[in-house]
């Protein structure tokens, strides 16, 4: 939350991803905390649309793990996590984490959740999140299946909360549901910026990185879940780090920008982008000249060490006023 008379603090970050289907993601999630703790964003939700109780399980852990047990005046927000009929399987990249234990056999990790009601419903979440944002200072980050998005259009007053409180939408992947993409497209009311697969694969985040510059913690989330997910080495491609990378610096220049244009959804979930000066879409461009420059942001951020929660009041400023 927001408070007047505290100043406006840096742009608020809804992260909403499918945890567990892809390493990009994890590497997402800590880009994010790397950019909250030098104060260039905040993470004010983080939600789950791969209905799958260790998927939200794991982003709790990294978010414990870069950011340190809750305390204070305010809980932190909980994971959000999409419910269906079946739950997905679980993935190895997220359950190997997880099930690690230290030497006396406890849990490596903190989590806060064990069940599905230590989750939050992520429409109402990502809703809530951004009620409490100064405008015009919240963007949108969405590498999975539209379905929680769409879910919050769906909510009255919703679109008009969007318009006022967002800046823009940055995705990197609409996922599988077809008609939840379709309607984000449509209907979403700020702009959308898109991360497409070729810049991914464009800048892979280099597995050397996982072995050299993560080594000042003996256990680290995302190591275990980039081992886990692919017998190393090997270099990742970076869809999701390409996203987040752009929503908290977008007037910097990673990457270019393509002309106005309109993004659509063909049938096999390819995104077709159609130049048109009315269009409110845009999409990434890879720029060659960056790419050493992006790499070593994603590995030095991406492995930075946790910056504890700080405390959202300052008890100091009523005594001063006294």
């Amino acid at each position: 939350m927001q408070f007047q008379g505290q100043g406006k603090p840096p742009v608020g970050v809804v992260f909403d991803c499918d945890m567990g289907n892809t390493i990009d993601d994890a590497l997402a999630l800590a880009l994010l905390y790397g950019l909250q703790g030098k104060n260039t964003i905040r993470v004010i939700s983080v939600s789950v649309s791969k209905p799958n109780l260790k998927a939200a399980e794991y982003c709790d852990v990294v978010t414990r793990f870069y950011m340190g047990e809750p305390g204070g005046f305010f809980a932190p927000a909980p994971i959000g996590l999409a419910l269906a009929p079946r739950m997905d399987p679980d993935s190895a990249m997220v359950a190997a984490p997880l099930a690690r234990q230290t030497a006396e056999g406890k849990p490596q990790y903190s989590c806060g959740i064990s069940k599905l009601n230590d989750t939050a419903d992520p429409i109402a979440q990502i809703r809530n999140a951004l009620t409490a944002q100064f405008d015009q200072n919240a963007v949108v980050v969405l590498t999975g299946p539209a379905t929680n998005l769409a879910g919050v259009l769906e909510l009255p007053g919703t679109r008009e909360l969007i318009a006022k409180k967002v800046k823009f939408l940055c995705a990197a992947d609409f996922g599988r549901d077809l008609s939840a993409a379709r309607k984000v497209l449509a209907e979403w009311p700020t702009p959308i910026v898109y991360a497409g697969p070729e810049l991914g694969d464009s800048l892979p985040f280099p597995g050397a990185s996982i072995e050299r510059d993560f080594t000042w913690s003996p256990a680290h989330p995302i190591v275990d879940a980039y081992r886990a997910y692919k017998p190393m080495p090997y270099d990742a491609p970076s869809w999701a780090m390409t996203a987040v990378l752009h929503a908290a610096r977008p007037a910097e220049s990673d990457f270019k920008l393509s002309d106005p244009g309109t993004l659509a959804v063909l049938d096999d979930g390819r995104i077709r982008f159609t130049p048109s000066p009315q269009g409110k879409h845009r999409q990434l461009i890879f720029d060659s000249g960056q790419k050493d420059k992006i790499i070593q942001l994603y590995t030095e951020l991406a492995s930075a060490k946790p910056v504890p929660r700080q405390p959202r009041f300052r008890p100091d400023v009523k005594k001063k006023q006294e």
